[in-house]
């Protein structure tokens, strides 16, 4: 199954969380902060939105930086998504 995000929709898959410190605490999975550098999966074809016209800036493949509770998350075929609009990504990490 694939998902083909809507307007100024993308879908991103999130890094491998963090399961230790630095210092080399070992953290449960309650205690992991949610990453916020994902992976662009899909991304929408944008389009008019409020009466303005969204184009895309992102592709698939991009690593992104997301605001940290953004988006809503889904869970097909096993792996977990989050899908955000555009303007929660706040920057592309190169």
């Amino acid at each position: 199954m694939t998902i083909k995000p809507l307007f100024d929709k993308v879908v991103v898959k999130a890094s491998v969380p963090e399961e230790t410190t630095k210092s080399g605490i070992i953290l449960t999975s309650s205690a992991q902060e949610k990453p916020q550098i994902m992976e662009v999966v899909a991304v929408g074809p944008g389009g008019i939105i409020d009466g303005e016209k969204i184009e895309m800036t992102v592709k698939v493949g991009d690593k992104v930086l997301t605001s940290k509770y953004s988006g809503t998350e889904v869970k097909i075929d096993g792996e977990e998504y989050s899908i955000v609009r555009q303007s929660d990504i706040l920057a592309i990490v190169e």
